[in-house]
């Protein structure tokens, strides 16, 4: 396991309620300068596949890029990282309906209020809307589940829904799925196309 590894460990055990000595050791040893504090693992898939195509490494860069297993649990995480905390610069990224989470934990970490970037809806549908639905399609099916994706919209429940809004209910429907794809559709994406909020973070590093 890596450094930085070890350090999103320790960081992830502190904000659970654990102790902050194992963090504080790694912190004050490793290269860290920047957190960026996203929802999940298909955020983190496709931060980390944009920064490879770029040619970037954030770890090498002293960003640190942290999954926190829901936006409702930023608050406890930019407490323990942020100027309250270990002193580390904050970054993210969120979607909409969770930008109040990120503002009220940013304000009371002390950081700086427009250092994390927000999708308009979640980061699935920023890239559909940069591929576009024919592209993304084809690319569902390269994977081997365009037979599913037809299934999928052939139920009640999808019916009214636009394009865009069934692929990117599709991408949740199975575990894995939207980790996947975080890193097939940014891998995918032209770069004079990356979404603003994903474009901004990375440029935010």
């Amino acid at each position: 396991m890596s450094d930085m590894a070890l350090f999103r460990k320790a960081v992830t055990a502190w904000a659970a309620g654990g102790t902050g000595d194992r963090a504080r050791e790694l912190a004050a040893r490793l290269p860290v300068r920047t957190v960026v504090l996203l929802e999940g693992p298909s955020d983190v898939a496709a931060v980390d596949a944009l920064a490879a195509r770029l040619g970037r490494d954030p770890a090498a860069e002293g960003a640190c890029v942290l999954p926190m297993g829901g936006a409702m649990n930023v608050g406890r995480f930019a407490g323990v990282l942020g100027p309250s905390g270990l002193g580390l610069r904050l970054t993210g990224l969120c979607d909409e309906r969770e930008c109040g989470y990120y503002a009220r934990g940013w304000e009371r970490a002390g950081a700086a209020p427009a250092g994390f970037f927000v999708c308009a809806a979640d980061l699935e549908d920023e890239l559909i809307r940069a591929l576009g639905v024919p592209r993304v399609e084809e690319l569902i099916g390269a994977e081997g589940d365009l037979r599913a994706l037809l299934t999928f919209q052939r139920q009640p429940a999808q019916q009214g829904r636009t394009p865009e809004q069934q692929l990117r209910r599709f991408l949740g429907t199975k575990k894995g799925r939207k980790i996947s794809y975080g890193r097939v559709l940014v891998e995918a994406l032209p770069l004079d196309r990356v979404p603003a909020p994903l474009e901004g973070l990375l440029a935010h590093l």
